[in-house]
């Protein structure tokens, strides 16, 4: 385990002003401790070196928990013993040095669970003989009959028993449009009421609600995932009994103690201590460049080992907001750009996310100006209905028009379906009581999605697409970007459990999400990357990196970062293990004292700092 900072309690600002003032004392020592009445290294070994010695007796004498620190400690204490108070002093400033590098890529606390706990609405409506009473949410019982006004959210799960709306499920599938919902469907608690009232039956109440269920989902998963782990911790054990044999045997061998805190200094894993957080902040840093936020510090050292990336549909691979892609005329007399300006007009005063799509369509295309509708009325789970220049339009699904007794052509219902495959949602549109065309809208896919996914292939990464939306909408995104792996009507605890099937089978999972409905498989993945800009603040807390720009070609970037963080990484190990084995030799044949032990370490953790800043300017070649 890392070195803990104790030199001034959460400060890290005093803690850096310390090293600062020890590096200056060390300087002085070394040009100059004539002089000074006592040599200035006695403020490194304070100021820096008190600390070490006071967690390492700690963890010692309470746990006997033998990590790389009480080595340090114990050359700290000889080198002070035999009078070489520089030594000491610089063992203690670049120890401490390594233990804040590290300390800058352990994960940080994170509060996201707080914001998913504040969606739980507090109250509801219960309606009982006839009246409506306002109860807390926490008193609603299981066959209670509740009623949810426009713009509340759902505070139970249940069924609605009377009443048509439409329904924003977000928070639980991901999906981007709302659901229209009617009588004997199925609710959410959590999930938004968007358009009139309804009431509704009570099945699944307090901890058994899905929103709850998401709550304890995220908490239980938060302790999953391995820290980094200093490979001197790994092996302290050994590394002190190497060195204490070492010592012990060269100074009964030669007579001379100077030798044995020589070996004791430079057995000191001091180079070892910044091999792995010296690469990590160096490529921490090279990914924030592309607008990459590493959270946790050994995420990049995860995703180099991962087999398999798993990406959420809405606002990961496709954009997110719904967009016209077809506007077609099934009537003679009226064009394609009519239709969509009569349709534009009759949505004008709608707040439905399709109507805003078509409106801000119309407006984008530059053909004219829209007309005020009058006599607008919205019909709950349907559509809406305006009169627009005098004609009577009704916009909305197929139900709306079967509803008012209007006769839908063949061809425009062949239509309907062809476009229903491929994922889209149509706006069926009426003219005084007949059908004369149709508004196909979809979720489109990101410009860079294809390219990405196809890079992400070359690298021997195998992709999949997890998403609540239907079927049909799933597959067609799918094929296009690329995935043949599609799993469709994904609630949060299925993406759980198919990552974690994917985890039996010995694959190393990476979860690309943006939605709250993503943050229990963010967490439950071996690393979970959220969408920063779009992407909801309990998806980005769940996460281990986040996605500033929402960019993913970036990703096949990332892929490439970890895995060359990782090579620096064991060529610091690889070289620091060489240095200290050779300066242990030199120790032992009397060519080296203590200070000159300790200038051979200092030699070594520059050139290792200099590999890895290497990393800072590292591009992938795809």
């Amino acid at each position: 385990m890392m070195l803990k900072k104790n030199i001034i309690p959460d400060s890290e600002e005093l803690e850096l002003l310390c090293v600062l003032l020890s590096g200056v004392a060390l300087l002085a020592s070394f040009f100059g401790k004539s002089f000074f009445p006592i040599d200035p290294a006695w403020l490194a070994v304070i100021l820096c070196g008190i600390p070490i010695l006071k967690e390492s007796s700690i963890e010692f004498f309470t746990n006997f928990d033998i990590k790389a620190d009480v080595l340090v400690s114990l050359a700290l204490i000889a080198s002070v013993w035999i009078g070489e108070v520089f030594a000491a002093g610089e063992i203690a400033v670049i120890m401490t040095i390594g233990a804040m590098l590290e300390e800058r890529t352990v994960s940080k606390a994170r509060a996201g669970i707080e914001k998913l706990v504040n969606l739980t609405p507090q109250t509801a409506r219960l309606v009982a003989n006839g009246k409506e009473e306002i109860i807390p949410a926490d008193d609603v019982q299981v066959d209670d009959t509740l009623r949810v006004l426009a713009g509340e959210t759902i505070p139970v799960d249940g069924v609605i028993v009377s009443g048509q709306t439409s329904i924003d499920q977000s928070v639980m599938t991901g999906e981007s449009l709302p659901v229209d919902k009617i009588a004997e469907d199925e609710v959410f608690s959590g999930t938004v009421n968007q358009f009139g009232t309804f009431e509704m039956r009570a099945t699944k109440v307090g901890k058994n609600s899905s929103l709850q269920k998401m709550i304890r989902l995220v908490k239980s998963t938060d302790a999953g995932k391995a820290k980094i782990v200093r490979l001197a911790d790994r092996w302290a054990t050994w590394i002190v009994i190497a060195a204490l044999v070492s010592a012990a045997g060269t100074w009964f061998v030669t007579g001379e103690i100077i030798r044995a805190v020589t070996i004791l200094v430079v057995f000191c894993p001091c180079a070892l201590v910044l091999a792995t957080p010296t690469a990590i902040v160096a490529g921490i840093g090279n990914a924030t460049k592309y607008g990459i936020l590493v959270r946790e510090g050994d995420a990049l050292e995860r995703l180099a080992t991962v087999h398999r990336i798993v990406f959420d549909k809405t606002g990961t691979v496709t954009c997110g907001e719904p967009a016209v892609v077809a506007v077609e005329s099934f009537d003679t007399d009226i064009s394609a750009d009519e239709l969509l300006s009569i349709t534009a007009s009759a949505e004008l005063r709608s707040g439905h996310p399709l109507a805003r799509s078509i409106v801000r369509y119309f407006n984008l295309s530059g053909k004219g100006s829209l007309s005020e509708p009058t006599n607008f009325e919205m019909v709950s789970g349907s559509g809406i209905s305006s009169v627009v220049d005098g004609r009577t339009i009704l916009a909305g699904n197929e139900q709306l028009l079967n509803l008012r007794s209007i006769h839908i052509p063949q061809e425009m219902t062949i239509s309907v379906e062809s476009y229903k495959n491929e994922g889209c949602t149509l706006i069926c549109v009426a003219m005084d009581n007949r059908a004369v065309g149709l508004i196909a809208l979809s979720d489109p896919l990101r410009e860079d999605s294809c390219t990405s996914i196809s890079n992400i292939h070359g690298m021997g990464v195998a992709s999949s697409l997890f998403t609540g939306d239907n079927s049909h909408a799933a597959n067609h995104i799918a094929g296009v970007a690329g995935i043949d792996d599609v799993r469709s009507s994904c609630l949060p605890e299925d993406k759980m459990k198919l990552i974690g099937e994917y985890q039996e089978k010995g694959e190393h999972v990476c979860m690309l999400g943006d939605g709250v409905n993503d943050a229990p498989a963010l967490k439950v993945a071996n690393v979970g990357i959220a969408m920063g800009g779009i992407g909801s603040d309990i998806a980005i807390e769940a996460a281990d990196i986040a996605l500033v720009g929402d960019d993913i070609r970036h990703i096949p970037h990332l892929l490439g970062l970890s895995r060359k963080t990782m090579r620096t990484i064991k060529q610091n190990l690889t070289f620091s293990m060489g240095l200290n084995f050779v300066a242990v030799i030199l120790a032992m044949a009397g060519i080296l004292n203590p200070v000159a032990g300790a200038l051979v370490h200092n030699a070594g953790s520059v050139l290792v700092i200099i590999n890895s800043s290497l990393l800072l300017n590292w591009r992938s070649a795809t």
